[in-house]
């Protein structure tokens, strides 16, 4: 029982930065393992980055590794993704993901609620 609506999404040029924020509404939001993960159309929606219910523990896929941080602040219901040195390439949209487990899951199908997306152009 979560709600997720993403934010921070827009236009920007190669190499700059943006933080994409997710806001969950809900009572036990930091019992929720949380991750990102983008979609373009036509193809698959693909992982980006997990992190565990703390924050302490994170995981990220090898496309982003070095440019992408997750992080989260249970304080205030919500995930982050800050994104640097942002490329044509990631010219998706952007969810974020609320699992009912105790381990990140890089697969689609094992994450349990979604947000709607929020979308991220890079113009070259």
């Amino acid at each position: 029982q979560i709600l997720l609506v993403e934010s921070g999404g827009g236009l920007v040029s190669t190499g700059d930065s943006l933080r994409l924020s997710c806001t969950a509404s809900s009572r036990t939001f930091e019992s929720y393992i949380m991750g990102w993960f983008r979609q373009a159309p036509g193809k698959e929606r693909e992982f980006v980055a997990g992190i565990d219910k703390s924050g302490r523990t994170t995981d990220y896929a090898d496309s982003v590794k070095g440019r992408i941080s997750i992080s989260r602040d249970n304080t205030k219901n919500t995930l982050y993704l800050q994104m640097n040195s942002l490329k044509p390439e990631d010219t998706v949209s952007y969810y974020c993901a609320a699992r009912c487990r105790n381990s990140i899951a890089t697969k689609r199908n094992l994450n349990d609620y979604w947000g709607q997306g929020t979308q991220v152009t890079v113009s070259s």
